[in-house]
């Protein structure tokens, strides 16, 4: 927030900051004035991250432009509208906001938001079933590592047993998978599978929750990440969960790291972590099961050979190389997205070569080939297909922010004053560029 000559500010800057709502304001250029710790939760980001950007270069907005600039330029409040678009990491948001022009002695100054997050509260009632088209079971898990044969193997006891299951795992690493498989292989076929979305969950949605529980005889509800539920819901959440057990209903939860680290740090309520330990199913890494790497490649060409008619069948010795040195700190996850972005540009090509693998990822793993990107990969050739602008533009970025970097040493201080930005503006880039 701004820090105004005001002896009054510490107040406001209190009370904008604990506000149940999101807030963000803009002046005229649409640059971040304001932007408390609500609307920092909602969408995963700082004002030091927002505070050098215009919005559009923060947010990507789909089939709707921004309230906040629909004001800026109309100077009409927008009020009770709901807004899905997706942060710079690439997370998924809906809001219902109400945005007012601000004005100064009758001139325009800027537009301010104020924001609920019902995010969660939208995929639970537009998601409930299935995130595929087609159920998922055990078979379609590749499993060819001795680690996931055995996560299999528990999975499938755990379905006999008809207990709570807990599943721990890194992000990308498949839980939300192995939950459903688990539904599919112990439930009717008719019987639900719920996904409760525990990022950014409010009270509302735990009441709907207990609804849905007096409603239905027989479903699977999965808890996505619980550690990331406050401790008050986890509360909430239990005391639902343990009036709601009966036959026919099975608890599935997640948590992104070990039971015993959340506990000690606050962040784990230890009987919520009972309710669901009566199966503890721990999914590894996948640089720690790299023969699930190439199966998986296998299976996605497969699949998406049938659906679409693509005609790629394979990979080549060199990116074969690569993928295996490469430690995929997005796991599973990471390497269906690069695949999705690889086949989306792809035409007649049956092998993904090293050329044809986005410039982002290669700038990431250039060290690992010994092929360094070069400033030649970014201009414009005529017999070189063109790449979407905003492609262009994030990598070329990537690109220069990674050589500016090693030419200081890797000193953001250094390099932040060269590139004539602030360090938490360069910080913020480089993040962007990890994930």
């Amino acid at each position: 927030m701004v820090q105004y000559d005001n002896p009054f500010f510490p107040f406001y800057q209190f009370a904008v900051n604990h506000a149940g709502v999101g807030i963000h304001a803009i002046d005229q250029t649409g640059r971040t004035i304001i932007y408390n710790d609500k609307m920092k939760e909602i969408e995963g980001l700082d004002l030091d991250d927002v505070g050098d950007r215009s919005i559009l270069e923060l947010f990507s907005f789909e089939q709707e432009e921004s309230t906040l600039l629909k004001v800026l330029q109309s100077g009409k409040e927008q009020l009770n509208v709901k807004q899905t678009y997706w942060n710079r990491n690439g997370n998924e948001i809906t809001t219902i906001n109400d945005t007012f022009p601000i004005f100064s002695e009758g001139v325009l100054i800027g537009a301010i938001e104020i924001a609920k997050d019902v995010t969660a509260l939208e995929k639970f009632i537009l998601h409930p079933l299935r995130k595929t088209s087609t159920p998922v079971t055990f078979n379609q898990i590749v499993a060819n590592s001795d680690a996931m044969k055995a996560v299999i193997t528990t999975a499938r006891k755990a379905c006999r047993a008809k207990l709570p299951i807990l599943l721990i795992g890194e992000t990308g690493t498949g839980k939300d998978l192995l939950a459903e498989s688990i539904h599919n292989e112990s439930s009717p076929t008719d019987s639900p599978f719920y996904t409760l979305f525990c990022h950014s969950t409010d009270s509302e949605l735990i009441e709907k929750l207990a609804q849905e529980f007096d409603e239905a005889d027989q479903f699977t509800l999965f808890c996505e990440r619980i550690d990331l539920l406050s401790m008050g819901l986890q509360q909430k959440l239990l005391s639902i969960l343990s009036h709601a057990e009966k036959d026919g209903r099975q608890f599935i939860a997640s948590i992104g790291e070990d039971p015993v680290e959340l506990i000690s740090r606050g962040t784990l309520m230890k009987d919520l972590y009972y309710f669901f330990a009566s199966f503890t199913i721990r999914i590894p890494p996948v640089r720690k099961r790299k023969e699930d790497i190439l199966p998986f490649i296998d299976a996605y060409l497969t699949k998406r050979k049938e659906r679409f008619g693509y005609s790629l069948e394979g990979v080549s010795e060199e990116v074969e190389q690569l993928f295996l040195l490469y430690d995929w700190p997005g796991n599973l996850r990471e390497l269906e997205f690069l695949l999705d972005e690889i086949s989306s540009l792809a035409t007649m090509e049956t092998v993904i070569t090293y050329e044809m693998l986005p410039l982002h990822f290669r700038i990431k793993t250039d060290d690992m080939m010994n092929k360094p990107v070069q400033a030649v990969d970014f201009i414009v050739q005529p017999n070189k297909d063109l790449m979407p602008l905003d492609q262009f533009l994030r990598e070329a970025e990537e690109y220069y922010l990674v050589k500016a970097m090693k030419l200081h040493d890797d000193n953001i201080t250094k390099t932040a004053n060269a590139l004539g930005m602030s360090r938490q503006n360069l910080q913020y880039r480089l993040r962007k560029i990890k994930k």
